[in-house]
């Protein structure tokens, strides 16, 4: 069993490494963009417009539930599993973070097991595809690209190993789709009462 998770580990190295080695100045700045805060506020701003369209009355239940799944999510990701003290991040491991091309000087803090940026955007995008691809139709592939370049900026900024990023995804998703089924019972409820 160590030797899996020392082979495991050395994978993990390697790979982020590999990524964020291939770097310069152009998508240095579309990789900060993806990671930034600012960059998230218009691109939710984007989505609740399109729920508010599309759905127009019911938009109301499914916007309301985005607020505890992003806060489930970063504090699942946040709190209690960096909290444990897992892994340290690879811009504050001896020997890897001086390998490692940092963008504005940004390391991140302490622990990166797991991503909080992985988590809340995976979290919402299985929520979001799994609620509104019937009506949405083109709506996964935004969702997926714009989750694809927040969880891939985390490894090319070098503060997120890509075992971090992966484990995230995994604990956002299983949010997300939870979340998805109590918004199908609430609307079952809710639209059933209103009948």
């Amino acid at each position: 069993m160590q030797a899996i998770l020392r082979w495991i580990n050395e994978l993990d190295k390697k790979v982020l490494l590999l990524i964020n080695s291939h770097h310069n100045s152009f998508w240095d700045k579309i990789m900060w963009f993806a990671s930034g805060e600012t960059s998230w506020y218009p691109y939710y701003f984007l989505l609740l417009l399109l729920l508010i369209y599309f759905y127009r009355k019911q938009s109301w239940l499914l916007i309301i539930l985005i607020i505890p799944l992003v806060f489930c999510t970063d504090q699942l990701a946040s709190t209690v599993i960096k909290s444990m003290e897992i892994r340290l991040r690879p811009s504050h491991i001896p020997g890897i973070e001086n390998l490692l091309h940092y963008v504005n000087n940004y390391r991140g803090g302490d622990y990166g097991f797991i991503s909080a940026h992985a988590c809340n955007v995976s979290g919402f995008t299985v929520y979001a595809i799994l609620l509104t691809r019937q009506k949405i139709k083109w709506l996964p592939y935004l969702l997926y690209a714009w989750a694809s370049l927040v969880c891939y900026s985390r490894i090319y900024l070098g503060v997120h190993f890509p075992g971090d990023v992966i484990a995230a995804l995994f604990f956002g998703s299983c949010t997300g789709w939870m979340f998805a089924l109590i918004y199908q019972q609430l609307q079952a409820k809710f639209y059933s009462s209103k009948a």
